[in-house]
């Protein structure tokens, strides 16, 4: 199982180079709306889970929503949370296997992480964090010591994302 990972954001800077990037794409990324919330976790949940759809439920409805989605004119693409099940969490995250390599998920974790950040946090936690690398190279992201199985640990299978690769 992945370890939790700390990001700080109080270094994390916008990435102009990647914003402009998902633009010329015609790539939106934006905060899910309330109304969306039903066709949103329809789309998570085949491709990520039940978990994974059961936390964008709890981001979504937040105040303010806490779940912000890429989407190219009407096809979603990818989605990320912050505040789903623990405050100060960062995840889930995913985005659509026909869209990866886009810059997409690196994105969102940045404008996820950001809006952390103008909420007052000084830190983020990544819980059980997949794609370990990633993160690091993205937002500098550093392993928590000891924290596998972390928040986690004595979660029902049936939440589990399944066809997820590590």
């Amino acid at each position: 199982m992945a370890a939790d990972m700390l990001v700080k954001l109080y270094d994390l800077q916008p990435n102009p180079d990647l914003d402009r990037r998902m633009q010329a794409e015609g790539v939106t990324i934006r905060r899910a709306l309330v109304p969306e919330l039903q066709g949103v976790c329809a789309w998570i949940e085949p491709r990520f889970g039940a978990g994974w759809a059961s936390e964008a439920t709890a981001a979504i409805m937040r105040q303010p929503v806490t779940c912000w989605i890429a989407h190219e004119g009407e096809t979603l693409l990818g989605f990320a949370c912050h505040e789903a099940t623990m405050r100060g969490f960062f995840g889930p995250t995913g985005v659509d296997e026909n869209a990866r390599g886009r810059g997409i998920g690196h994105a969102l974790l940045i404008r996820t992480l950001l809006d952390m950040r103008d909420q007052g946090y000084g830190y983020a936690i990544i819980g059980g964090a997949g794609p370990m690398g990633f993160y690091e190279k993205s937002v500098g992201a550093i392993a928590i010591p000891g924290s596998s199985p972390g928040i986690y640990k004595d979660m029902l299978p049936l939440a589990a994302p399944s066809g997820m690769a590590d």
